[in-house]
This record gives C-alpha cells, structure tokens and sequence, in this order.
C-alpha cells in the first residue's frame, strides 16, 4: 500500500513539473516567443528579418500587430507578448514613467528615417526664400525635423539647445527664410502635395507608399530615434532575450536588411 502511495505522488509530482514547464512562454524549454509590432515596416521587420532567423533556433514565433501605439506596450506588461518592436528610446522611457512598467531594450534595430520631401523642388539647392515647410506637431519629431534642416544647412540652432528638445525658438538663423507650418505627422505625406517641403517620419512615408530614397534630405538619426526590441525587465537574462539579440546581430540579418529595408537607417553597433 505504501508502494503504490509514493508511487501515485512520484507521478503526480512528475506531471505538475511537465505542466509548469510548458505553460512558460519565456522558459527556455518552451521555445515559443510571442512578437508584438506596429502594421507596416516593423512587423515586415519582425515576420522576414527576426521570425525565420528564431525559427532556426527551434523557436515557434507568433507576430502579433498593433495599429496603434499604446496596445504593444501595455499587452507586453500583461505578458500577452514576450516583446515587441515599434518604439524609440525616448518613447519608451516615457512611456515606462507614465504608466508605471518596467520596460527595457534588447537591441537598436535599423530604422526608417525621417527625411525632406518636396515636389516642388529636386534639390536643396533649389529651395527658394521663403517656402513653406510642414512640420511634426509633436515635440519630439519636430526637435528631428529641426536637426535635418540644420543638417541641410537651411537653419541654424542654438549651440547650446538640447537635440532631443529643439524647437523654433532655438533657430538662431533662418537661411531661406523657412515659413513653418506644424501638422499632424500623420499628415505630413498629404502635406508633400500642397506645401512646399514636408518633413515626413519614415514610418508614414513608407505607410504612404513613398521611397524613402527619394527624400531630398534624410535624416542622420541618432540611436535614441532608431525603434529597439523592447521586453519586461524581469526578462532581461531569459534565454529568448539573448536569442533575439544574437540573431539581430547575425550577419544574416543584416543580409535581410540590405534587400529589404532599403534606406532604413543603421545603428550605431551595425556600423
């Protein structure tokens, strides 16, 4: 009777193990990650780049796509996905603070870039004084719309204003005269057709069906800009974590990169 009492413990304790494992989609037994990301480029990005590269690994990889940018984060924090991949670090941080998670990056993935369009002009060269130029209404993307103007050479800011919070009040010197006209930034491809100059973020402009590589102006983008794998902290040292990290940094990777994601923008580790 004792025989068959530790013998129905043993297999229950062996079945309540096997179960505990399988129901872990972050364990490294499991091999199953759950990818969120916005529509458009990131999720091409996660499904042609980041999935087939995981899969190799024996990781079964479900893409999950977002339309908007609240959900991705706030299903991550509820660890409906593993990770995702859609956001900048100022985003992310300020994100983090306002609804109290604890969120980090995995790594900086190549990334579409803002840039000046016009068709109007086929160059910088021929900006004439005083056109107009739409611009992000939001601070964070105008502070990026300001930096390529200055790159351009159409402006000049104050040495001293921060990069990450420029505005019209730091332009010191307006070359051509620039008339600003803040919009939406979900307009601003609309805006190519009816201003002057539009500074389209590349995630519109792709979404709009623009080359990117036709922009009289792209921007050089510092990596706070460029979107990052973001997972909870608490998965930091979790074996999918480094998985997703290794493959990002494989050449195969990069490989995909080039003939897909023409014009997206390298960070600074891929240089």
């Amino acid at each position: 009777m004792r025989k068959l009492f530790f013998s129905v413990v043993l297999f229950l304790s062996i079945g309540l193990l096997a179960a505990c494992g399988s129901d872990s989609s972050s364990s490294g037994d499991a091999k199953k990650v759950t990818f969120g990301a916005t529509s458009g480029p990131y999720s091409d990005m996660v499904s042609k780049a980041i999935k087939p590269l995981l899969e190799k690994k024996g990781y079964e990889v479900k893409v999950v796509e977002f339309s908007d940018y609240i959900q991705p984060n706030l299903a991550l924090s509820k660890d409906d996905l593993d990770a995702n991949l859609f956001q900048h670090k100022v985003y992310m941080e300020n994100f983090a603070k306002e609804h109290k998670l604890e969120l980090s990056e995995v790594i900086v993935v190549p990334t579409a870039p803002m840039g000046i369009y016009s068709k109007k002009f086929n160059s910088l060269d021929e900006v004439a004084e005083g056109s107009a130029i739409a611009i992000p209404n939001d601070p964070t993307n105008a502070a990026r719309a300001f930096l390529i103007l200055e790159d351009a050479g159409l402006i000049k800011l104050d040495p001293n204003a921060d990069p990450l919070t420029v505005s019209e009040k730091d332009v010191k010197d307006n070359v051509k005269k620039l008339q600003f006209k803040p919009i939406e930034a979900a307009q601003l491809p609309r805006a190519v057709d009816s201003v002057d100059l539009s500074a389209v973020p590349g995630n519109f402009a792709l979404a709009a069906k623009m080359d990117l590589l036709e922009a009289l102006q792209l921007e050089n983008m510092p990596d706070q800009y460029r979107n990052r794998v973001v997972i909870n902290t608490k998965d930091e040292d979790a074996l999918f974590a480094k998985d997703i990290k290794e493959v990002v940094e494989s050449a195969e990777f990069e490989e995909i990169i080039d003939e897909e994601f023409k014009g997206f923008g390298k960070p600074e580790w891929m240089k």
